[in-house]
């Protein structure tokens, strides 16, 4: 399996003394970072549903690319727990592993992009009352896997990894960015909840995990960008991974503008015209620093691919973060009216599904081949 530092220079697998069965030994490097290849597709499908203006079937590819996420998810699901049952010290060795253990951050998100695509765009097969009791057991587990993993990762960071100064990464943003997606995906499930009290008491649990997720952002991103700064730039398979800044951006942006929309006779008046507000005030500055991290992030990336920077599962960075901004456009286009934002949403878009075709190509490339399951070797 590729780690978030290693380049795809890897041998053929082979079979382990541990394994049991070789359906067990193909999963053995299976790492919780294949989470985003789920999160990474769903979002495909979830920002394309709220593109502005109307394209004949896009909405039709946004359900099919949807269910693709949902069995990608069930077929994972079922390899990690394999993996799991057969080489725990696989997965003990990952948990402990500075480069690995935040992708457990990637499970949370991946059960929440899901479920909220099951609404946003799943119910147009699987009905509206299928969909939404889908989105509240995978916004209900995922929550709750966010939330433990918001603590455990950084906790573990602390007391048993070792790391050394300029090992700061993007990767780091992971666990603590899941309770994000929660507050941005959250208030779908508002309107049905009963009347009162518990649709108030979402919307503001969803508040609440904005704000932690945004400050414990907030304290992250400055050792980034100094280790960047003082150390030079990532690992060549690694550079991908600069994209992950934008998804707290992104999805920061798309969660005040879903707290606007569904505020509306949830939340008392003063409260709801000041989510409008926020909506707009916080939005357009963020959405403003996430195009300049963007070019940098292009920038340096297209840097590392001159210097032979080749695929690696690090490319699934080009997707969910990216998808992110572009929700966060669509959200400022609708509370602003400007035009300008609703072409950056479109603008975005193509961006997402080219990096998305790459990914998803060289990803099913490296599952025929095998590489992308063998042990992976290190230079």
């Amino acid at each position: 399996m590729v780690t978030a530092a290693q380049p795809l220079t890897l041998h053929k697998a082979g079979t382990s003394r541990k394994t049991g069965t070789p359906r067990a030994a193909a999963v053995r490097h299976l790492g919780p970072n294949w989470y985003a290849s789920v999160m990474g597709t769903a979002i495909v499908a979830t920002a394309g549903a709220g593109l502005p203006g109307h394209v004949p079937g896009l909405r039709t590819a946004c359900t099919a690319v949807w269910a693709l996420s949902l069995t990608m998810l069930l077929v994972l699901l079922t390899a990690r727990t394999l993996h799991w049952a057969y080489h725990r010290d696989q997965a003990r060795a990952h948990l402990l592993d500075p480069a690995m253990a935040p992708f457990y951050g990637c499970l949370s998100m991946a059960l929440l992009a899901v479920g909220g695509g099951a609404l946003v765009v799943g119910q147009d097969w699987i009905g509206t009352r299928t969909a939404v009791a889908l989105d509240f057991v995978l916004f209900g587990i995922g929550t709750a896997i966010g939330l433990v993993a918001a603590v455990a990762v950084p906790y573990l960071m602390v007391v048993r990894h070792r790391i050394e100064p300029g090992q700061a990464s993007p990767v780091w943003l992971l666990p603590l960015v899941a309770p994000m997606v929660s507050a941005a995906l959250g208030p779908l499930l508002v309107p049905h909840l009963p009347t009162g009290q518990p649709r108030e008491t979402l919307l503001f649990a969803c508040v609440a995990m904005f704000g932690l997720s945004l400050l414990a952002v907030l304290v992250m991103m400055p050792m980034i960008f100094a280790r960047l700064i003082t150390t030079g730039p990532l690992p060549l398979a690694l550079t991908p991974a600069l994209f992950l800044v934008l998804g707290p951006l992104g999805q920061s942006t798309t969660a005040v503008g879903k707290f606007a929309d569904f505020a509306p006779g949830v939340v008392p008046t003063p409260f709801e015209q000041g989510f409008s507000t926020l909506a707009v005030l916080y939005g357009v500055p963020v959405m403003g620093f996430a195009l300049l991290w963007l070019g940098l992030a292009v920038a340096m990336v297209l840097r590392a691919r001159r210097r032979g920077m080749g695929f690696a599962m690090t490319w699934w960075a080009f997707t969910f973060p990216v998808g992110t901004c572009v929700t966060g456009a669509e959200v400022l286009g609708r509370h602003t009216g400007l035009v300008a934002f609703e072409v950056l949403a479109v603008a975005l878009y193509v961006l997402l599904v080219a990096a998305w075709s790459v990914a998803a190509v060289c990803t099913a490339r490296g599952l025929v081949s095998g590489e992308l399951l063998a042990t992976p070797s290190r230079r």
